[in-house]
């Protein structure tokens, strides 16, 4: 009996070790996204649409011009059917290609939201 509860907390300790060895810092959250940049005066946000949007959280700058960039790769899931309720913009995505989407410039403190038809993906853009 004491044999069988220690092979069952080496196996629970073995199997949340590979969760956390395994999970990047775009799938924990934790850790800077590197996906924003400024080309000609516009903010370029970066995000990629397959199975999830990645990176999920990002943060921008306030009070300039700014174009989300999605990218598809092979993206044939929900995350292909693109949600974004402040802007009222809901579109279905190319299964592969980069689609350009204006967001108008946000004030300091704002986070724009961002989701699959269906809810089940979510990405948040927080403006500084």
């Amino acid at each position: 009996m004491k044999a069988t509860i220690i092979s069952i907390l080496a196996a629970g300790v073995l199997v949340a070790g590979a969760i956390v060895l395994t999970a990047g810092p775009s799938d924990s959250g934790t850790g800077p996204a590197n996906n924003v940049s400024v080309v000609d005066g516009t903010q370029v946000i970066a995000l990629t649409a397959k199975g999830r949007y990645s990176p999920s959280v990002s943060t921008a700058r306030a009070n300039i011009p700014t174009v989300l960039r999605m990218k598809t790769s092979g993206t044939f899931d929900c995350s292909s059917a693109l949600v974004i309720p402040a802007l009222g913009y809901s579109a279905n995505l190319p299964p592969t290609g980069i689609t350009d989407i204006k967001i108008p410039p946000q004030k300091a403190g704002a986070t724009l939201r961002g989701m699959c038809a269906m809810g089940m993906y979510t990405f948040a853009i927080d403006f500084m």
